[in-house]
C-alpha cells in the first residue's frame, strides 16, 4: 500500500513514515501542497493523509483543487485546527475522514486500511483491482490490507522485526534493498541501534523462510534481497 503524507512537520513525517514502513504501508513525504498535486496527478497513492496548515497552500485548497481534477483517491485530514467547521468545509470538498491532532497511529492505519479496502471496493474493475494486488514472490505473500505474510497460502509465524524486514524485501522482490534503509524500517521506534543490529534480524528471518520457498541473499555492499529458489 502507497499513501501521500502532506505534512510540513518533519518530526512528524518520519514518525509515521517509520511507524508504517514497519507495518507494510509505504510512505511518501511533501512538506509542500503544490508538490504533491504534481505527484498525484501522475502516480496516484492508495490514501492521501493531508494537513490543513501548510507553508505554501491551504490544505482545503489543495482538497478542492485535487477534487477539481477528478483525483478520486480517499483523503484524510489531519490537523490542529479541529474546529467543527473546518471539519464539515473539509468532508464538504471531498474529504474521506477527518483525525485532530495529536492522534493515535493504531487508530490512523485502522482508518488508512478501511479507506482503501472501500476505495479498491468501489472501483470494481479488474484493473482497478490488479493495481492493488497482495505482494507476492515464489509462494510468499503480504496481505496489503493486514499486514499478514503467508507462504502457500498459510499463514507464516515472524516476530515483529522479521516480518518488517521480510515486508519491506517482498516490496521489492529480486532487488537489492540497502542495509541502511532495512535499519530505518524495522527499528523504526528504535533511536539507539547498532549498526549491525538488522545483520542479527537477516539471519534469525533466513533461518525462519520454508526451504522450498524464497531465499535471503546478502549483498555485501548492497544489502539484501529475495531471490528465487534454487
Amino acid at each position: 500500500m502507497r499513501l501521500f503524507f502532506v505534512e510540513d512537520n518533519a518530526a512528524l513525517q518520519t514518525t509515521v513514515a517509520r511507524s508504517f514502513e514497519r507495518r507494510g504501508i509505504q510512505v511518501h513525504g511533501f512538506t509542500e501542497g503544490r508538490a504533491v498535486l504534481e505527484r498525484w496527478r501522475a502516480s496516484p497513492p492508495d490514501v492521501v493523509l493531508l494537513d490543513l496548515s501548510l507553508p505554501d497552500i491551504d490544505g482545503l485548497e489543495l482538497l478542492s483543487a485535487a477534487r477539481a481534477e477528478q483525483l478520486t483517491t480517499p483523503v484524510i485530514i489531519l490537523t490542529a485546527r479541529g474546529t467543527v467547521g473546518d471539519r464539515i468545509l473539509g468532508l464538504n470538498i471531498g474529504a474521506d475522514d477527518y483525525l485532530p491532532k495529536p492522534f493515535d497511529l493504531d487508530e490512523l492505519e485502522a482508518r488508512v486500511r478501511a479507506l482503501a479496502r472501500r476505495s479498491r471496493g468501489a472501483s470494481g474493475s479488474a484493473a482497478g483491482a490488479g493495481a492493488h494486488e497482495d505482494e507476492s514472490f515464489h509462494g510468499l505473500r503480504v496481505d496489503v490490507d493486514s499486514g499478514a505474510i503467508y507462504h502457500l497460502g498459510l499463514p507464516l509465524d515472524l516476530p515483529p522485526r522479521e516480518a518488517a524486514l521480510l515486508r519491506a524485501l517482498l516490496a521489492r522482490p529480486g532487488q537489492a534493498v540497502a542495509k541502511e534503509r532495512l535499519t530505518e524500517i524495522v527499528f523504526a521506534d528504535d533511536l539507539d541501534v547498532q549498526p549491525d543490529a538488522v545483520e542479527v534480524v537477516a539471519y534469525r528471518l533466513r533461518k525462519r523462510l520454508p526451504a522450498d520457498g524464497a531465499r535471503l541473499v546478502t549483498l555485501r555492499g548492497l544489502g539484501y534481497l529475495l531471490k528465487a529458489p534454487d
